[in-house]
């Protein structure tokens, strides 16, 4: 009997052992894989900030599939528009909101560290197209009551 313990023991810590030896370089291997190059990659479609807004609030569903490549990761969008506001994330990254006065909300896109320059010489009123990926769409928040902005990020000024 001492034996059959011993072997049972021994399989199941050889097997806890590779089951931490794969995870473990599963996870190093998703981690250190190489990021979506956005700025080097052709936009998909191009599309005015206050329509993108519009598919969006009138219809999540279409916009997503629309807007979404098969794999779900967003297709690159070059989105043109009015710039309402400019500030800095936490991370000192720019961010930009494209928005009509008259849209219930807008386009706010986030820049990286390699495109954070350009967007310093940007100004409220410009017109302006900017290459992006989407990370959200835009919605009605019913407990708030306000429209949430569509979230863009990777962004990078074309124009």
């Amino acid at each position: 009997m001492e034996i059959n313990k011993k072997k049972i023991f021994k399989i199941v810590g050889i097997l806890a052992l590779t089951g931490i030896i794969i995870g473990g370089a599963t996870a190093y291997y998703l981690f250190n894989m190489p990021h979506r190059n956005v700025q080097n990659t052709e936009a998909d479609l191009t599309v005015e900030a206050s329509s993108l807004v519009q598919e969006f609030i009138d219809n999540t569903t279409t916009a997503n599939t629309k807007y979404l490549a098969e794999d779900g990761d967003s297709k690159v969008l070059a989105i043109h528009g009015i710039v309402s506001a400019i500030s800095d994330d936490m991370n000192a990254q720019k961010v930009v909101v494209l928005k009509a006065e008259t849209d219930k909300a807008g386009v706010s896109c986030t820049f990286t560290e390699e495109t954070n320059a350009a967007a310093a010489s940007l100004q409220v009123g410009d017109v302006v197209t900017i290459k992006g990926v989407i990370r959200s769409g835009a919605s009605y928040d019913s407990d708030l009551e306000i429209y949430e902005n569509i979230i863009i990020e990777k962004a990078a000024i074309l124009q």
